[in-house]
């Protein structure tokens, strides 16, 4: 018998969640309190099932679809699983008010985890009777082609929380690391942080254009990034390795990171330059359209990923 896991809030986030854990052959139970959600839930589903289909990263999808129940009762979508994973809006007060309801709902053996990926655990569960058990589980969307999920415990979670959560994220083909201790924004999130704060400033600054700032990127540092963390780039940029990369470039990133002491807000002025000329590149109307090339491509280099471990 399948196991069951539950998933609370069926939107993007939700509906990613449902895959993974359907795919890896578990019974998955959601519930949305919203009903405009739970209407269009199965066939957002179905849509990305066909699309993982036709580039082969899934065999059948009536059996994944199979594997998940959408409910309008969150006590019948709860009950008899042993993970339950949230998905709500991201909001510190909606958290703790849906928190305090699963605690006494749910067994105290059960995991409870969060998709938030900035409030901390403890933000959420310092209060709860069974405070031991809830902790941040944070994926990327969507997770089904992205496999990293961030770990993050609070200060009283317990050990035997933090390893069923780290294997289970294993057993359904993530990839999971585990943070030590909480921090605002997590690791994902910090380093994401660094590089969208010089961007911003090097756009508000006049140094280049939206464009080239991404291209940059595209064409350049995320050529590799797509394959290597940062340690492991810099290790292969230097003769000598990571040691020294530090002697030779330390001083120039300690006098950029220098640079950058009085970093302003994203303001209403620089988001609204920002916005119109994104929308010169990219109609608010085809934003969707983005959405589903930028998954095709994320498919294709999913697709070419395990070709290159079969071979390698």
């Amino acid at each position: 018998m399948s196991s069951k896991v539950s998933l609370i809030g069926g939107g993007f986030v939700g509906s990613g969640w449902a895959i993974v854990f359907a795919r890896a052959g578990f019974l998955v139970n959601v519930f949305d309190a919203d009903i405009n959600i739970r209407s269009n839930f199965f066939q957002r589903i179905e849509e990305n099932l066909k699309k993982l289909n036709e580039y082969g990263l899934i065999v059948d999808p009536d059996i994944i679809l199979n594997n998940i129940s959408m409910f309008s009762s969150m006590s019948e979508a709860v009950s008899g699983s042993i993970y339950i994973q949230e998905s709500i809006f991201e909001d510190v007060s909606q958290k703790k008010d849906l928190m305090y309801y699963l605690d006494k709902l749910v067994d105290p053996k059960v995991i409870i985890a969060s998709s938030s990926s900035g409030i901390t655990a403890s933000q959420f569960s310092k209060d709860l009777e069974h405070k031991d058990r809830y902790l941040v589980s944070h994926p990327l969307n969507p997770p089904y082609l992205i496999p990293l999920v961030e770990i993050v415990p609070s200060p009283w979670t317990s050990l035997g929380a933090i390893n069923f959560t780290y294997d289970l994220m294993k057993q359904i083909g993530q990839e999971p690391i585990k943070i030590n201790k909480e921090i605002q924004g997590f690791i994902l999130n910090r380093l994401q942080g660094v590089l969208l704060r010089e961007a911003w400033e090097l756009y508000r600054e006049g140094y280049a254009s939206l464009d080239d700032i991404d291209k940059t990127v595209s064409s350049g540092l995320g050529m590799r990034w797509s394959f290597m963390g940062p340690f492991e780039t810099i290790d292969l940029n230097a003769p000598g390795g990571i040691a020294d990369y530090a002697s030779r470039l330390g001083d120039l990133y300690y006098s950029i990171s220098k640079s950058r002491k009085n970093t302003q807000k994203w303001d209403k002025e620089i988001i609204n330059k920002v916005e119109q000329e994104r929308r010169i590149s990219l109609s608010k109307e085809k934003l969707e359209e983005k959405q589903k090339w930028r998954d095709d491509y994320l498919m294709k280099l999913v697709q070419f990923r395990l070709t290159q471990e079969k071979e390698g």
